[in-house]
């Protein structure tokens, strides 16, 4: 197979981590006889320090023109940075929000995975630990207050600020479709999570959602309310299947998740379209103050490549083989810092990249 990659390396250590996951493909392009064409496109500070914004047109064109796009991580120190000195509109993440939306990546898929070897990474009790966990974090991703209309603005002397939370009926049919359909091929269970005892775009939520239900009826659905979710995530996230959500929401629970897997370094996601087309990136940001020294965890970037290969490629052979390539490495007793323990060896970036790279099988 051939196919088309945009590969955005972004800022921080996004340029370490994206070539340790193409390092991965490249392996995989050549054991299973693929072939991986990249085109390399600029996003956020990168994109602001060449062109004087996030996002070009011309990067969304060469985006679209693609089977998939590879992203690394974007920003900067917010405290530090030239780019913050910039209007909102013209700062790193809003080439992020324009992406998603030019796009039309409204489903996104943040797999939590507990890995055995990692528990002693996990900051839960044992106990609550148990046997591990398994969830997905289904966001989506182009609607609500990100998204909505937004005005700061004096009112009688006073300085007040207006975000606007806006969902309709088929953007939140959508999202719960593609999580039934997810939780179709799991444990077939669904918790929607919303605030509908205090938001009427969550009381539409949940009366959609249970409308989309009806058409799966082997799926389990129970709706819990978000600040309940957040609770229950490190109270027993064993319970969790397929956690259904909307955009902010979606956000805050997934980096909370991320978290009880023991590091967000090891955290994947996808953004999808209605079509095979994504943009597959890891959850974490770009660690300004990390990068260049070797200390990036690469795996989550990698995992996040395996998804593509998954999703979009179809190639669930060549994706198995990647997430058993992150395994064995973790068996073997290797980590990068964010995740290391007593007894294991610490790695940098590219030599996690290389260990990982010479077990694809």
């Amino acid at each position: 197979m051939e196919c088309k990659i945009a590969v955005i390396s972004g800022d921080g250590i996004g340029p370490e981590i994206v070539r340790e996951a193409k390092k991965v493909l490249d392996v995989v392009a050549e054991k299973y006889g693929h072939t991986f064409n990249y085109t390399d496109v600029l996003m956020g500070g990168a994109s602001i320090d060449v062109h004087g914004v996030p996002l070009t047109d011309e990067a969304i064109e060469t985006a679209k023109a693609s089977d998939a796009v590879l992203m690394g991580s974007i920003g900067g120190d917010a405290k530090t940075s030239p780019w913050y000195k910039l209007t909102p509109d013209k700062r790193p993440e809003a080439g992020l929000l324009k992406i998603r939306k030019a796009l039309n990546l409204f489903a996104n898929l943040r797999p939590a995975y507990l890995y055995d070897e990692l528990r002693a990474a996990c900051p839960l009790r044992d106990d609550i630990i148990g046997d591990g966990f398994d969830m997905m974090i289904m966001r989506e991703l182009t609607g609500g207050l990100y998204f909505g209309e937004r005005k700061t603005e004096n009112i009688d002397g006073v300085m007040t600020a207006v975000d606007t939370l806006t969902y309709n009926e088929n953007e939140i049919r959508r999202i719960a479709k593609r999580g039934f359909d997810i939780a179709m091929k799991r444990r077939k269970k669904v918790t929607s999570v919303d605030k509908a005892n205090v938001l009427d775009s969550s009381r539409l939520w949940r009366k959609v959602v249970e409308e989309v239900a009806k058409d799966y009826p082997e799926v389990t659905l129970e709706h819990m309310l978000v600040d309940n979710c957040a609770m229950q995530l490190v109270k027993d996230p064993a319970q969790f299947d397929v956690i259904l959500t909307e955009n902010m929401f979606g956000d805050i629970l997934s980096d909370e998740a991320s978290m009880v897997t023991g590091s967000i370094g090891m955290l994947s996601s996808a953004s999808l379209n209605d079509t095979k087309f994504g943009l597959y990136e890891p959850s974490h940001g770009s660690a300004p103050d990390i990068a260049g020294q070797d200390k990036a965890n690469p795996i989550a970037t990698i995992l996040s490549a395996a998804m593509m290969l998954r999703f979009t490629f179809d190639l669930d052979k060549e994706a198995d083989a990647v997430e058993a390539a992150v395994r064995q490495v973790l068996k073997d007793g290797y980590r990068t810092g964010d995740i290391m323990s007593d007894g294991c060896t610490l790695v940098g970036t590219v030599k996690m990249g290389d260990l990982i790279a010479e077990r694809i099988q």
